[in-house]
This record gives C-alpha cells, structure tokens and sequence, in this order.
C-alpha cells in the first residue's frame, strides 16, 4: 500500500498523512500549554522539530507508525494531529492532538474515530489502545465515546495516566 496516498474524509475533516508541506503549521501549534498532557513538551526550535517530523515519514513510508494531518474540509485550516502507532500490532495505539483554537468543537473525537475506523479496516486489530493523561477528561471522553474502558494505568514523568481499551468492534 501506498501509505502518504490515504485520505480520510469526514463530515467536516480531512486527513492525510503528515507531509514536509504541514510541518510549519503544527510547529506553530505546538505550545507548553498544549503538551501539558503529552508525553512530549514543544520541540525547542523548528530544526528540532524537523529531526521529529521527518522520523514521522520514515514511519509512515513503511507503514509501521502513521501521523495524520487533520484540516478542515472546506477550508484546509490545519487543526492537528492523529496517530495510529505500531499499526499493525494487534492493538493500535491512537493518539490525537488539536490545536488550541479549535478545542471544544468535537474535532479530536471525530478524527480519532475516523482513523480507528479506517484503521480497522486496513489492519484488522482486536482492539486499540488509547493512552490519555488522568486529568485530560475531554480526551478520556473520546475514548468512552467510542466504548473505551480504562485496562491499565502509569505514571509518566509529567503525569499520571490511563490506559484505555477500544474494541474494534465498536467502531
């Protein structure tokens, strides 16, 4: 399969594949405020992210670990980023994260949803993991909305966080 050739079309989003074209929008995304609840803080500068965001095309060539670029439909408007990591384990891991303008308009749920779905139809997990900060309750409800139950917990070292399970079947 060509992976950098997948679209994933919603009511009001469209996601692709992360490209070298989107690395200067979600530079500017990511800021301390964002990443409170990511395992990751703001890369210090844009060559830093570069040395991210190009480990993020290699991935995505082979098809192993998928980062997705979410825009608005109509207007091309970047809003974030989904993932799909060790895509073909038997247990996906999805992330998701949207910028801080466009929080509290159901983009991440959508997405998310969007990427399981298309996710378990190209391979055919059991189910998905979906790691989530205690405290970030929006994300832990994107995961409950889709029938995610907590199976496991950690403590990272920014915080402290769940581990949800979402059958494929629920999707």
């Amino acid at each position: 399969m060509q992976w950098s050739s997948i679209e994933i079309q919603t009511e009001r989003l469209k996601i692709k594949p992360f490209s070298n074209a989107d690395a200067d929008e979600a530079f500017a995304a990511i800021t301390p405020s964002l990443t409170r609840f990511m395992a990751f803080d703001p890369p210090p500068s844009r060559l830093a992210f570069e040395a991210v965001w190009r480990q993020w095309l290699s991935t995505i060539a082979d098809g192993s670990d998928l980062t997705f670029v979410i825009r608005h439909s109509e207007t091309g408007r970047f809003i974030g980023l989904a993932g799909l990591h060790n895509a073909g384990s038997p247990d996906p891991e999805l992330g998701i994260w949207v910028s801080e303008r466009d929080h509290g308009h159901g983009y991440g749920r959508e997405a998310v949803r969007a990427v399981a779905r298309w996710g378990a139809t190209a391979f055919s997990p059991v189910a998905f993991r979906y790691p989530v900060a205690e405290d970030n309750h929006p994300s832990r409800r994107i995961a409950e909305s889709m029938g995610g139950q907590v199976v496991d917990s950690k403590m990272t070292q920014k915080y402290a966080s769940v581990i949800y399970r979402i059958p494929s079947r629920n999707l």
